[in-house]
């Protein structure tokens, strides 16, 4: 029996539809399809954010999307880093970093999620990706030569490859029978955006406090002119779960601790939302015609940053492998060649995953003797200007295994 579809993406966040995309446009001829439950309206509105590397913004244009976000992307032209106690009167500077490449091009963008999903969403549908949403993916079986997918809709579509971008908790996942390793530190994430008096000029700050991260990511401006920053603010769960069911004065008292005075006051927009934070990596990344991808593959603390834009390498990465191996006249379900995207992927993201663990319990030490190696190892790296610059080019994306369409090439 004939497929319906050549590939079937289910999830319908920024990985899924990328990936989505990623297939269509490598090879037109591919009948793709995206499933996800929630109507295709561009994503909702829940005023979270996210960073996209260099390389992201790169596979974004090549895809087609770039423009329909620009305008909502923030260029983070700096960062800078600080190590302190909560209370400290100064929390001094150990750490700097340039925000742009060669020829002058950001290392990161901050974009509005709804803005992102709702440009992606537009190319996906122009390049021909077959929008099935609301849908659900409830059950499937491999059929040697097909996968059968049964949706909640009672309808059951065949697919010669079936990628699961569900997310950290992930149905599909369970249905093929992977496990996962997981940590869990008892700690979430608070996110939530601001405004504040002054500008940011583009300037991201990172500060390093015994509970947790506090970053300050820097948005564009909204339609009223107010100057905004994206928060990603970690805490106990407990802390965290009570300050976000809490009272709008007891936010705002901690939000104002936490801030700084860098751009004067600040006051929430929006509500606080808060996310339990840990390590998940799947034991096993494929199966014949079944492959993860995003944080059904891996989620990872937001210390370092990127854990989308791991997600994002992912559906470059597995669009290049499928399309080659097509243009060879193979069968892109097979196992031999879903492990070949598996064997380039893993151990980037074991590699993050490892970075983020050990650099969330390093600056969690309070210990006077550990917090003065802890800053002078930064101030030193400081000072080290090679060092700096590959940093840089590791954040932007651009470094080791970088699929043909995050360099600007077609796969």
């Amino acid at each position: 029996m004939a497929h319906a579809f050549d590939c079937l993406v289910a999830g319908g966040g920024h990985v899924g539809i990328t990936t989505a995309l990623a297939m269509k446009r490598a090879d037109p001829r591919m009948r793709v399809a995206l499933v996800d439950p929630t109507p295709a309206t561009g994503g909702a509105v829940d005023g979270r954010a996210s960073a996209i590397a260099a390389a992201g913004r790169r596979l974004f244009e090549h895809l087609g999307a770039w423009s329909a976000m620009a305008e909502a992307a923030q260029p983070i032209r700096d960062m800078v880093i600080t190590d302190s106690r909560l209370d400290d009167a100064i929390r001094p500077v150990f750490l700097t970093f340039g925000g742009t490449l060669d020829g002058g091009e950001p290392f990161a963008h901050m974009i509005d999620n709804a803005a992102m999903v709702a440009a992606l969403l537009a190319a996906a549908r122009a390049a021909g990706v077959e929008i099935l949403m609301p849908e659900r993916v409830v059950g499937f079986t491999d059929e040697g030569s097909a996968v059968a997918v049964e949706l909640g809709s009672g309808r059951t579509v065949r697919t010669g490859l079936l990628v699961a971008a569900d997310g950290a908790r992930s149905c599909l996942r369970d249905l093929a029978g992977i496990g996962t390793v997981h940590t869990e530190r008892g700690r979430s994430g608070i996110v939530l955006t601001v405004v504040h008096e002054r500008p940011h000029e583009g300037r991201a700050w990172e500060h390093f406090l015994p509970a947790g991260p506090f970053a300050i990511l820097p948005l564009t401006d909204d339609a009223e002119g107010r100057h905004r920053s994206s928060l990603v603010w970690t805490e106990a769960s407990e802390t965290a779960a009570r300050l976000v069911e809490g009272d709008a004065f007891t936010l705002l008292a901690e939000l104002e601790r936490r801030f700084g005075r860098e751009l004067g006051t600040v006051a929430p927009l929006g509500r606080a939302r808060a996310f339990p934070l840990g390590l998940t990596l799947a034991r096993d990344w494929v199966k014949p015609r079944f492959a993860l991808v995003g944080d059904a593959a891996h989620a990872i603390p937001p210390v370092a940053g990127q854990g989308l834009n791991i997600g994002l390498r992912d559906a470059a990465v597995l669009a290049e492998v499928v399309v080659d191996a097509r243009r060879l006249g193979l069968d892109p379900g097979r196992i031999d060649v879903l492990e070949t995207y598996a064997r380039r992927r893993r151990f980037d993201a074991v590699e993050m995953g490892a970075t983020s663990e050990i650099l969330d319990r390093l600056f969690a030490i309070d210990l006077p003797p550990i917090r003065a190696l802890r800053d002078v190892g930064l101030g030193l790296v400081d000072r080290m200007g090679a060092l700096k610059n590959r940093f840089v080019r590791e954040a932007a994306g651009i470094v080791g295994d970088v699929p043909r369409s995050m360099r600007g090439e077609r796969p």
